[in-house]
């Protein structure tokens, strides 16, 4: 294998600079989706990511790619404690039993050559099949597959990467900002994205296409990622659902333990949690 996973792997395993918080009560689910985390870049909101971590738990997890961003690390090596802490908490959760499922994205291609094997208990696989408790049959994939422009325009992708990196450092000030006053964290690039025509179309189209090669597979529904847009929607009689991103938006896709599929907004949470906190101390 790979000297520098080895190396990761090694890394991973030191003592985390943020220790797994014993939270009373953690969030109960059947399975986790989670994409686009983009450790080894500064958008990474790698210390949300950590109380989601410490906050949920779930039989099945599954990692639906851009977890590490090997674009970003051959350009600029960065790798601050809370990264190597989100690696941790992935390897501590295979370790203790949690079936942890690996589908590499295109940051972070250079692992799909170990599809098929098992590392440190985590499954690396190009893709998958997950049967929900009500009986329903998912792909999972990470969806870079359907992008026309990663795939046959593969400089316009990485220049679209670079714009991308400097919305986000953007981003990054404007939420420091907030903090300062107060105010909740926000997504301007959400926003954006929201905003502008061609973006909306473009996520339109993705999702059609998506939807309609899982359809074509004969599975009920498609799970990816890759777009950095959470949605749960029906197309064409199939289920798309998309679990976002941990660079703007902070969302997860979970599977109740009765089938139920929903979007979590960690940002909302965090926040609905101190209000509850503050109602609390209050009353005391």
């Amino acid at each position: 294998m790979d000297s520098g996973v080895t190396d990761l792997a090694e890394f991973a395993h030191s003592q985390p600079v943020f220790p797994e918080r014993r939270v009373a009560g953690r969030q109960q689910f059947r399975t986790i989706w989670i994409s686009d985390i983009h450790l080894g870049t500064r958008g990474c909101a790698a210390e949300m990511l950590i109380d989601f971590l410490d906050h949920v738990d779930s039989e099945t997890l599954y990692l639906v790619g851009d977890i590490i961003d090997g674009w970003r690390l051959k350009k600029k090596f960065f790798w601050p404690a809370s990264h190597n802490d989100v690696v941790w908490r992935l390897l501590k959760r295979a370790r203790r039993g949690t079936r942890v499922v690996y589908i590499p994205g295109n940051h972070d291609e250079v692992f799909r050559q170990f599809s098929g094997l098992d590392f440190g208990g985590v499954e690396i696989r190009r893709k998958a099949i997950h049967e929900t408790a009500d009986g329903r049959r998912l792909l999972v994939l990470h969806g870079d597959e359907f992008d026309a422009i990663t795939m046959a325009h593969r400089w316009l992708a990485h220049a679209g990467d670079a714009a991308y990196t400097a919305l986000m450092a953007l981003n990054r000030w404007l939420n420091a900002f907030r903090r300062t006053f107060g105010m909740p964290y926000w997504s301007l690039s959400k926003h954006a994205k929201a905003k502008v025509k061609k973006s909306v179309e473009f996520i339109s189209h993705y999702q059609d296409v998506v939807a309609h090669a899982a359809g074509i597979s004969g599975v009920d529904g498609v799970v990816c990622g890759h777009i950095h847009t959470a949605e749960i929607r029906e197309i064409a009689g199939v289920e798309y659902y998309n679990d976002g991103d941990w660079v703007e938006g902070c969302t997860a896709l979970v599977e109740h333990h009765d089938g139920r599929m929903e979007l979590l907004h960690w940002a909302d949470e965090i926040a609905a949690r101190d209000v509850l906190s503050e109602v609390t101390a209050l009353a005391a």
